[in-house]
């Protein structure tokens, strides 16, 4: 396991977010495309930081992976929450994936009384053996969700009870 350091994200966490985005191969893991998708779809993402959140990793001071809880805004549904997760390209299979998913899940339980975490990942993401370790199960699949190059690829939905 790489050596490690999990602070709460800042804001200014923004521009390393957009870096591990662009990274080759990375944005097929998402449902957005680069340009303006991906520019708003980042600034929702950093802005739960705003609300502690949202955990960064560090090695040697600098980020290399950030996981964010996406809390729900309305009473009814406020028990469960979405989560997304990144780590930078260089930084992958060192434990630092599998410790933000540990400590995200201990922040959703602990700290904001959350009862379940789910996550929408497509097919073959390298992320679901980590989530399966971590006890997520699938619950639903929705195949021929993405189409990318001519391809398409299924939506697979994962949760957790806390």
């Amino acid at each position: 396991m790489k050596e490690h350091e999990l602070r709460y994200t800042l804001l200014t966490d923004a521009p390393y977010l957009n870096e591990w985005l662009l990274q080759e191969g990375v944005m097929h893991w998402f449902p957005f495309s680069e340009g303006k998708e991906m520019e708003d779809a980042a600034a929702c993402w950093i802005g739960f930081s705003k609300f502690s959140c949202s955990l960064t990793a560090l090695v040697d001071g600098v980020p290399v992976g950030m996981g964010t809880l996406f809390l729900m805004p309305y009473r009814k549904v406020a028990h469960h929450c979405l989560f997304k997760l990144i780590v930078d390209k260089k930084h992958r299979n060192q434990g630092i994936g599998t410790s933000l998913v540990k400590n995200l899940k201990n922040l959703a339980k602990t700290y904001f009384r959350q009862e379940l975490m789910h996550i929408e990942v497509f097919e073959d993401n390298p992320l679901i053996k980590i989530l399966q370790k971590q006890g997520f199960k699938e619950f639903a699949r929705q195949e021929r969700y993405v189409k990318e190059n001519g391809k398409y690829y299924a939506r697979i939905l994962l949760e957790s009870f806390l």
